[in-house]
C-alpha cells in the first residue's frame, strides 16, 4: 500500500525543473494525532538547487473521519511549480486517505497557488480515515 502511494504522489508532482523555476527538496520529521481533529507538528531542512538551504517549522491541522497516532522519522519531500526558495513556504492544501498500523508510510501531494508539494515519509504508529486540513511551513 505504501508503494502505490508514492507512486500516486509521484504520478501528481509536475516536473521538476521548469524554465525559470528552482528545484527544491524537503527533508522532514513529524509527530501528531487524530480523532476527528488532526494535529502533526515537526521541522526539517528546505535545499534548493540555487545554493538556498534553510530550516522549517512545520505545523498541520486539519479534520475528517481520522483516527491515530503516527510519527514520521525519514520524509523527504519535492516542491515544483517554485520561481523562488522564498516561494516555498506557506500554508498548503492537504487532503489525504490512510491506513496503517506498526510501521507507518505517508504520500500526499499539497498545492499552495502554482506551488506543489510531493511528500513520502516513513516511520511508525498507526492511523485510519479520510482527513482534510492545511500544512504549513515557516522559515526559521
Amino acid at each position: 500500500m505504501y508503494l502505490s502511494a508514492v507512486l500516486m504522489a509521484a504520478a501528481f508532482a509536475a516536473p521538476a525543473q521548469a524554465a525559470g523555476n528552482v528545484d527544491c527538496e524537503l527533508h522532514y520529521q513529524l509527530s501528531g494525532w487524530s480523532a476527528f481533529y488532526k494535529t502533526a507538528s515537526g521541522s526539517g531542512t528546505v535545499s534548493c538547487d540555487d545554493g538556498s538551504r534553510f530550516g522549517v517549522s512545520i505545523q498541520a491541522k486539519g479534520g475528517g473521519l481520522t483516527f491515530g497516532r503516527t510519527r514520521i522519522t525519514d520524509g523527504r519531500g519535492r516542491f515544483s511549480g517554485a520561481t523562488s526558495a522564498s516561494a516555498i513556504t506557506g500554508t498548503y492544501a492537504a487532503a489525504e486517505a490512510h491506513a496503517g498500523a506498526g510501521r507507518a508510510g505517508n504520500a500526499q501531494v499539497l498545492t499552495k497557488g502554482n506551488v506543489s508539494l510531493a511528500l513520502a515519509g516513513s516511520g511508525e504508529g498507526w492511523s485510519l480515515g479520510v482527513g482534510f486540513g492545511k500544512f504549513v511551513l515557516t522559515r526559521n
